[in-house]
């Protein structure tokens, strides 16, 4: 039974990933500053912040998966915020990369989260691909500098898998969790133009992409975990209302409000472009949730 430890492993992603990995018959051990009284899981203690981690979780370990990492809306991009958001992914990384190359175990693959910030926080025409650059704001520096801490891995010759995510839909959690309240109520609307694209992946076809990149050898390099479906701001609202049964009459939340009340954040609501699936689909996944219609329905069954 091959076992997989996990970084972030207690936040919304890694939750369900490990159900998945467990259904699926993997071991699970995760990296955590707290204790916990999982006894399914083993728990090994990690401070990236003090430079510390317990060496048995890597000597116990056949993958890594990396999904350590301060939420990205969950507060104003303060100069202290942007620093948070940078060391928890980057330097958490880099400590794992020390702990591996300290303990000499050689590890089956590394797989790090990475986001599809990778393509910049821009609304435009084109159809963003792994073999796109990187873009020069905030998020795009920041997911440039989170791969380059991965590809010290693959450098070292252990096989590395790159998982550009989008929008993560889990139901009353993440995103979907501070929407629903006002589509509830029957106020959903857009945000801004609301002609921003939203890449968008079911939180099950995420965690079964982990799984395809732990078992399929073929799988390296960086992957776009978004749906195929190409959807903007004011569709999803409109979808989501609909499923919710409400009505959608409401007009926009104006820009320039969320420009007040988030700063640059902002720019993660008002902008989006669209994000190709393709490269994913080629390497042999199919998409259990393809449309956001079905995906929602599945999302919120009793409605």
């Amino acid at each position: 039974m091959k076992t997989v430890l996990i970084s972030g492993g207690t936040g919304l992603i890694g939750k369900h990933l490990c159900r998945k990995l467990k259904e699926a018959g993997y071991t699970v051990g995760l990296l955590s500053r707290q204790s916990s009284h999982n006894s399914d899981i083993a728990v090994f203690s990690w401070d990236p912040a003090k430079n510390e981690i317990d060496l048995n979780a890597i000597s116990s370990a056949d993958y890594i998966i990396h999904l350590a990492g301060a939420g990205i809306g969950d507060k104003r991009w303060t100069k202290k915020r942007r620093q948070i958001i940078s060391d928890s992914r980057i330097k958490a990384g880099e400590l794992i990369f020390k702990a591996v190359q300290e303990s000499g175990e050689k590890l089956k693959a590394f797989i790090s989260a990475s986001g599809i910030g990778y393509y910049g926080t821009i609304t435009s025409d084109k159809i963003f691909s792994e073999t796109d650059r990187p873009a020069n704001d905030f998020l795009g520096e920041i997911c440039r500098k989170w791969e380059q801490m991965a590809d010290r891995f693959e450098e070292s010759g252990i096989r590395t898998v790159k998982i550009r995510t989008g929008v993560v839909l889990t139901g009353k959690e993440g995103a979907l969790g501070r929407m629903i309240p006002f589509v509830r109520i029957g106020i959903g609307s857009a945000l801004g133009s609301g002609k921003q694209y939203m890449p968008w992946i079911h939180i099950d076809d995420l965690c079964n992409i982990y799984i395809k990149a732990i078992e399929d050898k073929s799988i390296k390099g960086a992957y776009n975990a978004v749906s195929p479906e190409h959807v903007t701001n004011k569709n999803l609202m409109r979808t989501l209302a609909k499923v919710l049964r409400k009505p959608f009459f409401f007009p926009s939340v104006p820009s320039f409000t969320l420009k007040i009340l988030f700063g640059k954040m902002s720019g993660i609501l008002l902008d989006g472009s669209r994000v190709s699936a393709d490269k994913i689909i080629s390497a042999g996944y199919k998409f259990e949730f393809p449309d956001i219609e079905t995906a929602l329905k599945n999302l919120f069954p009793e409605r």
